[in-house]
């Protein structure tokens, strides 16, 4: 299969960047060093390439369109220039995919996706909006950069003019390097960040300007996982999907119960009738690792679920991870094993945020 490239490929490729398919794309996984990008990360300020991602422009009347049965989170009461996170669903309560929704205009939207399921999400959007509704897809013509870090306000400042005013997921529309651009104070890191919705052929010069801020490194996936694994962020494809619910995912504020949206009622029987498993996360005893889709063990051995994610958290200095166990098992502090029948790890069952000391609100 041939795989999409961004505008930046060629850049990535001249910083010797270790390039690897990720949802259907050529990304790059890193350029100095997994480590090295998320310590900057933490410390300083990275930059993100994230142009593989969806997006799309909605226009018409909330309710009229369809967009708010479409989507669990509440969006009547959603400011103009403000963002909120939420889910999309299929009737059985699985995840078809999470997504970010900006307010543009009062009937004005716009949604940022997935970059692996923008094609569904989108058949899915023209499936159930109103035949009033305009629906545009843009993700080929928008390239989008992520600055993350302590520094990125500090850094930004110096290309746009009050940016400074942003709060967190609040967005507006700036002059940068010419162009009149979506800017928001958004991010996957659990830092302080800004996500730059930049036109898709003009994205290297605008990548190019940021590098040359020599307090600016590029980041790739390994590191960007790493920090949103740190902060307990869900991962379509792996913490959420279309066979496991918002609510096994731990994801229930996120859903608005008090409208109508597709999957509810399969939510509610969820309520009803009490979750069989749900998501917990877990810290290894020792530097060890676990990964995606390892079993997780009970303390006298038995098979009860598996890993969702897993890496090594340069924070706490030992492995880390999410998984799905069923729902008698989720105790703070409770003994468990990850690996196989080979060979398995002790762990314990702790709270799913691991790194609580970022910028993020700052």
């Amino acid at each position: 299969m041939d795989l999409k490239r961004t505008p930046l490929y060629d850049e990535h490729v001249k910083l010797k960047a270790r390039m690897v398919p990720f949802g259907g794309w050529d990304m790059p996984v890193q350029y100095e060093g997994i480590l090295d990008e998320y310590k900057h990360t933490r410390e300083a300020v990275t930059l993100f390439d994230i142009s593989h991602m969806g997006e799309f422009i909605i226009e018409g009347n909330l309710r009229d369109k369809g967009l708010d049965c479409i989507v669990t989170m509440p969006l009547e009461s959603l400011p103009v220039k403000s963002s909120r996170y939420g889910l999309m669903l299929n009737d059985q309560g699985g995840v078809i995919d999470d997504l970010i929704v900006f307010r543009l205009e009062q009937e004005k939207w716009f949604i940022v996706v997935n970059g692996a399921t923008t094609d569904k999400d989108a058949t899915h959007f023209k499936k159930h909006l109103s035949d009033k509704a305009r629906f545009l897809d843009v993700s080929m013509q928008t390239g989008k950069l992520d600055l993350q870090g302590p520094l990125s306000r500090e850094v930004l400042s110096f290309l746009v003019d009050d940016v400074t005013k942003l709060d967190y997921f609040k967005f507006d529309f700036f002059n940068l390097l010419g162009e009149q651009v979506l800017i928001s104070r958004t991010g996957y890191t659990g830092e302080l960040g800004y996500e730059i919705f930049y036109p898709w052929d003009k994205t290297k010069q605008l990548w190019q300007a940021l590098l040359n801020d020599q307090r600016v490194k590029p980041a790739g996936l390994g590191a960007r996982d790493v920090l949103r694994l740190e902060m307990g962020y869900s991962l379509y494809g792996h913490e959420i999907d279309e066979h496991i619910s918002p609510l096994e995912a731990g994801l229930k504020r996120f859903i608005d119960f008090k409208k109508d949206f597709l999957g509810k009622d399969a939510l509610g029987k969820q309520v009803d009738q009490r979750l069989k498993r749900t998501l917990v996360g877990f810290i290894s005893d020792s530097r060890r690792s676990p990964r995606s889709e390892q079993k997780i063990y009970s303390i006298d051995h038995q098979d009860i679920g598996f890993v969702t994610s897993g890496t090594f958290s340069p924070y706490l200095e030992k492995g880390i991870g999410l998984g799905l166990v069923p729902i008698e098992f989720n105790h703070l502090g409770a003994k468990i094993f990850f690996g196989d029948e080979k060979s398995k790890s002790p762990a314990i069952i702790s709270e799913k945020t691991f790194y609580k000391i970022g910028s993020l609100r700052h």
